[in-house]
Order: structure tokens, then C-alpha cells, then sequence
């Protein structure tokens, strides 16, 4: 399992368009798609994005501490927030953090903050899941990170999580390579611009390995 990127993390939410505006109006984003299932929210399809699911009120936050995006310039992104800070909290509690780094497109996937009964461990269970440690309490995958916050976890009815998403080059392999490693395999779909394999990460946060196709056009 070679993951290249953090390429998005997906959400149950009960107020996605009221999300979807928020972003597009203070996180640099825009609407890449909509349909009556989703809506698909970034700076670039290519980059790091937000999949925001329709479901049902109310949200509970479970796993889910915050998503991190990346600017280049963190007090000119401020601005745009409405309370001039660097965190902003979006409709159904979810807690954005902006992260001033290098960025090769601002707004990028910096990190998803995730709680864990523990963070070690944790951290450590997802090199099995081709993560690259960085510290005791965070992973890495192509420049962005996953970190671990200690707190429970839960098991919520209607989590805000849906899933995060990595990157592959080829999701066939990736498949292979879980089967073999004997990690529980949640769903494989076939989407017009995407091949996805689901697996069941640690304390049943689900990742997605997704293949970009050739036909994807997506901006």
C-alpha cells in the first residue's frame, strides 16, 4: 500500500450547502462538483478537497478533532474569516485550522486531526497502512498529515467523518496488497472518474485509496 497525498476528507453533514458557501466565501474553495448525494468543495480537484455527504441532523463530532488547510500567507487568509483567527468552526461542528507553510496552491489538505485512545499506538498502526511515521503522535503522506489527539473516539450513531482519502497510483494493487495484509476491506467502487478501495483503518476510521482515472476532468 503506497499512498502518494492526502487527497480529501469526506463528511457526514446535515447543512452542506451552508458549509459549501462558508468555504467558498472564507477557505479559498470552490463548488468542483454537486450532485444530489454530495457536494465536492476545493481550491483545485487535484489537490486536497472536502466531500461533503447529505445526511441526517444532528452531527457528532466522534473521531473527528479538525481538518488543516495550508495557505501561504496566514494573516492575508484571515481576512476572510470572520473571526480574524486562524481556526474557524463551520456549520454541524466542523473545526477548520488554516496552517501557514510553503504550499504549492493554498487551501491544500494540511492535515485531518483525529481523536484516539492512543495516539501512539495508533500512530504506529498506521504504517501498516502505508503512512510514514513522523513523531509519536502524527503520520505523513506526500506533504500532509494525519496526528492523533488523545480522547475518546466513540462510536457515534451519526459521526461528522465519513472517511479520509490517500491517493494511489493504482487501486487494483492497493486492493491486492490489503487482501494480503488481511485488513478488512469495506467496499471497492467504480465511479466515472475514480477506482476506490475502502478499507477499515485503526479504531474503525474508514480510508479510502483512490485511483485518479485518465478521463478524470474534474476542476
Amino acid at each position: 500500500m503506497q499512498p502518494t497525498k492526502l487527497d480529501h476528507i469526506a463528511l457526514w453533514v446535515a447543512q452542506r450547502d451552508s458549509i459549501a458557501d462558508a468555504a467558498v466565501a472564507q477557505l479559498g474553495m470552490h463548488v468542483i462538483e454537486r450532485t444530489d448525494a454530495f457536494t465536492l468543495v476545493g481550491s483545485e480537484a487535484r489537490h486536497g478537497k472536502l466531500t461533503l455527504f447529505e445526511a441526517e441532523a444532528p452531527r457528532e463530532r466522534g473521531a473527528l478533532v479538525r481538518v488543516g488547510l495550508r495557505v501561504s500567507d496566514l494573516a492575508r487568509a484571515q481576512e476572510s474569516l470572520a473571526e480574524r483567527s486562524g481556526e474557524v468552526e463551520l456549520p454541524d461542528g466542523l473545526v477548520v485550522r488554516l496552517v501557514e507553510a510553503p504550499t504549492e496552491v493554498d487551501y491544500d489538505l494540511d492535515h485531518v486531526a483525529l481523536f484516539s485512545e492512543s495516539p501512539k499506538e495508533t500512530a504506529t498502526t498506521y504504517k501498516e497502512f502505508g503512512f510514514a511515521p513522523e513523531g509519536d503522535t502524527r503520520v505523513e503522506v506526500g506533504g500532509a498529515f494525519v496526528e492523533f489527539h488523545p480522547g475518546e473516539p466513540g462510536d457515534p450513531e451519526k459521526p461528522l467523518l465519513n472517511h479520509l482519502a490517500v491517493l494511489v497510483d493504482s487501486a487494483d494493487e492497493t486492493l491486492e496488497d490489503a487482501k494480503q495484509a488481511g485488513i478488512d476491506v469495506a467496499d471497492v467502487v467504480d465511479a466515472p472518474n475514480t477506482l476506490a478501495v475502502f478499507v477499515w483503518g485503526p479504531e474503525r476510521v474508514k480510508i479510502e485509496y483512490v485511483e485518479q482515472k485518465p478521463t478524470f476532468a474534474l476542476k
